[in-house]
């Protein structure tokens, strides 16, 4: 095998699992080292070991260990590590050019993945779209689109919600550690209303949906006034806050509600979207049709890019040179979300994130009877999680999570933890992943609660 060969990562990587040495291997350690003395103390790491290449849903370290990769990089890999069309669209602008900005000398690429957002986000109306480097930037931008269209400044979010770290964005999240804490005082006229969180509400999931959507109603019509209200900012499927499908009928209502008071519906799909929940978008789920919808984590294959996609006469309310920035749609990170959407389209992955459901659910199911401390099995497609408890009661057992989690590491799989007490598995395989590789990453899970 040649040296190129060896190297190489992408769809032609081996895909299975290896575990060579302990995890963190002698090599990551020594590398662990280095960040500790070169990188600022903030900057944190899930498991510390060093990738050396990935493709599909293997990582494989400096040490040669390979991983089962159930967490995407947090959403974004949906179509595989190094994705054949991706590399391919991305390395041919490499070639010619690597930047002008798009403000200054625009480029084809920056249209055509706006002509894309305007076909695969939901609703059949004209819509635009303005490019963005970060979710949190994307959130930032749709807000202050939000704002200039309706003459209002209240922002509306919910509580388990996370829409980024930067200060505005921060305001909007509600989960204090890490993200917030220390880090005030935040923007103003943030107001953060209940969720439709079924498996905590406490007069029962059955009554979830309608008493949280009249709290919600009432809290804006009373303590902020419709007629004052931006924006209404909510992820159709929570993510940080712990993979929260909210109860059936509640964001109907909620978009419902905006749409009958002029306020602007934000759907935050940055974790959600291209496919992972087994559509297009979560929203679709419901028919919802958001005013604004915010991209970014699977749009690129790995590329920094975000967007904000919206009706036409909504995104048109901010004056030109309102929106922008020196990298925004940077013309090879558009070309790797060209590469991305082809393959989501090619491979129908909205449907191989349903497949992925149909074999992870009834195997979490099946380890919920096995073990009490798990309280919970939600979520859709490839964007599923376990919210995991002390038995007998719903108190959230985070400790318990993060042995879980630290189990499954050290046996090659990567897992995630999230939720606002810190309780949460969320599993986010891409979504090319093999059913075989699927299957034994839930082997591993399972001997991981198992305590083997």
């Amino acid at each position: 095998m040649s040296i190129t060969q060896d190297l190489s990562g992408g769809p032609a990587l081996t895909q299975e699992r290896r575990v060579v040495t302990e995890i963190p291997g002698p090599k990551s350690r020594e590398l662990m080292a280095r960040k500790e003395a070169a990188v600022a103390g903030g900057v944190g790491a899930v498991l510390p070991v060093f990738v050396e290449r990935a493709g599909g849903a293997v990582i494989e370290d400096v040490d040669g260990n390979r991983l089962i990769d159930f967490g995407s990089g947090i959403a974004v890999t949906s179509v595989g590590n190094s994705a054949e069309a991706v590399v391919r669209r991305a390395t041919e602008q490499l070639t010619r050019f690597t930047h002008t900005c798009a403000m200054v000398t625009p480029y084809e690429g920056y249209v055509a993945v706006c002509e894309e957002l305007a076909k695969v986000t939901p609703g059949d109306h004209a819509k635009k779209s303005a490019l963005f480097n970060s979710g949190a930037e994307a959130v930032e931008n749709a807000v202050k689109i939000a704002r200039t269209y309706t003459k209002r400044q209240a922002i509306v979010v919910f509580e388990h919600g996370y829409h980024g770290r930067t200060n505005l964005t921060m305001a909007l999240t509600a989960k204090n550690m890490p993200y917030k804490h220390g880090f005030g005082p935040f923007a103003p006229e943030i107001y953060r209303v209940p969720v439709a969180y079924p498996y905590r509400w406490l007069t029962g999931a059955e009554n979830c949906a309608e008493e949280a959507a009249a709290q919600v109603i009432d809290q804006i019509t009373k303590q902020i006034g419709a007629e004052n209200t931006a924006a209404i900012v909510i992820e159709p499927l929570l993510g940080e806050g712990g993979f929260i499908e909210p109860a059936r009928g509640f964001l109907p209502r909620i978009a419902r509600f905006a749409r009958e008071n002029g306020i602007v519906f934000v759907a935050d799909e940055i974790q959600s979207g291209f496919c992972r929940t087994g559509q297009w978008f979560a929203c679709d789920d419901e028919g919802v049709v958001p005013d604004l919808i915010t991209t970014a984590k699977g749009i690129a294959g790995g590329l920094p890019l975000a967007a904000v996609t919206g009706r036409a006469e909504i995104m048109d309310a901010a004056h030109s040179g309102g929106l922008g920035g020196t990298y925004g749609g940077n013309p090879v990170a558009c070309a790797a979300a060209l590469g991305a959407i082809e393959t989501m389209r090619e491979q129908d992955l909205a449907a191989r994130a349903r497949r992925i459901e149909e074999i992870m659910k009834p195997r979490l199911t099946a380890l919920a009877e096995e073990f009490p401390s798990i309280g919970e099995v939600r979520g859709r497609g490839a964007m599923l999680a376990v919210e995991l408890v002390k038995p007998g009661g719903k108190e959230p057992d985070a400790d318990l999570t993060a042995a879980v989690a630290k189990r499954c590491h050290q046996a090659g799989l990567l897992v995630l933890t999230c939720g606002t007490y810190g309780n949460v598995l969320r599993f986010l395989p891409p979504l090319v992943i093999g059913e075989e590789l699927l299957n034994e990453g839930l082997d591993v899970l399972r001997s991981a609660f198992a305590g083997e």
